[in-house]
């Protein structure tokens, strides 16, 4: 029988994987974030980091897509301290977050308790997690980060279960007001159809340019609307940065949007309006405003594709 050879799992310090929390450690964690999101059982896009709040900056900036809320996401490499408590309650304040994640490779008793406390005794709504990062490694291969939840809201293990079930059955409390929502869209713009927009019960509508390599979002969330371009999924996610950050100025004049950081999740640029799905009544300007982007984001990609061959 053939010998196999075993490594050991051996763990690093967090300053060999990142020599930097803020250059090294937070651009990571931003491109990365489907590790927190796997850790922390919600899913994350990002929206932004050192997201200016007064004379601090926030880390990172997302959104759970499921509920279109804040998520307020503070890191550090060292133990934790009393400063990054007291700017996390400041962010929470002036970000309008629901959900804050605090990460850090060893947390004080006192954090602990201050984070059970919030759990506690803030209103319904409200999400306070504790995460702990470590890396490790068997002999020379990569690092391999660990996130391990250490303090979460009280109960959090049961909605987890149901927020698997809901997905297993691709139902929850909105899915009949999506689905209505979009078969209204279709009612509306029945030429939609032919680029993309489908009678379905999810968040998002594509319009897919370029064999897919340009993907125009129109996304519907419990507080706002928006529309933004990616690329592709996984390795492809910069599909459409390569094609289009080069004329972003043009972008940005033509269509007065917001231009993003493609590196974290492959959106090259969006822009959102502040109405709500779940009232009926806000239906008829959501759709025509999507309905009026999508034609125009179309339109200025198509130019500058063609141009560009």
């Amino acid at each position: 029988m053939t010998d196999i050879a075993f490594g050991s799992l051996r763990e690093v310090p967090l300053r060999d994987a990142w020599a930097h929390e803020a250059h090294a450690f937070t651009p990571w964690l931003a491109q990365n974030i489907d590790h927190l999101a796997e850790a922390v059982g919600i899913p994350l896009e990002l929206t932004g980091t050192e997201v200016a709040v007064d004379t601090f900056a926030a880390d990172i900036l997302a959104r759970n897509p499921l509920d279109d809320s804040v998520v307020l996401i503070e890191n550090q490499l060292e133990t934790t301290d009393h400063a990054h408590l007291g700017q996390i309650m400041t962010y929470l304040a002036g970000l309008d977050a629901r959900t804050v994640v605090w990460i850090a490779p060893k947390f004080r008793v006192p954090h602990l308790s201050a984070i059970r406390w919030l759990n506690e005794n803030t209103s319904d709504g409200f999400s306070f997690f504790a995460v702990k990062v470590r890396v490790v490694r068997i002999g020379d291969s990569p690092f391999a980060p660990i996130f391990e939840v250490v303090e979460k809201p009280d109960g959090w293990s049961r909605a987890l279960v149901e927020t698997r079930r809901q997905a297993t059955s691709s139902s929850d409390l909105h899915t009949e007001t999506r689905t209505a929502f979009w078969t209204r869209y279709l009612e509306l713009h029945p030429d939609s159809a032919e680029q993309g927009i489908k009678a379905q019960k999810g968040w998002n509508g594509y319009t897919a340019l370029a064999g897919g390599t340009v993907r125009i979002s129109v996304w519907i969330g419990e507080k706002s609307a928006g529309i933004y371009v990616r690329g592709g999924r996984g390795d492809d996610k910069l599909s459409a940065a390569s094609l289009l950050m080069p004329h972003t100025k043009l972008f940005a004049r033509d269509l007065g949007i917001e231009i993003y950081n493609p590196e974290p999740n492959g959106h090259v640029f969006g822009e959102r309006l502040e109405k709500s799905y779940i009232d009926p009544g806000n239906w008829p300007e959501i759709i025509d405003w999507m309905e009026s982007r999508r034609k125009a984001y179309v339109a200025a990609i198509s130019d500058v594709l063609e141009q560009s061959q």
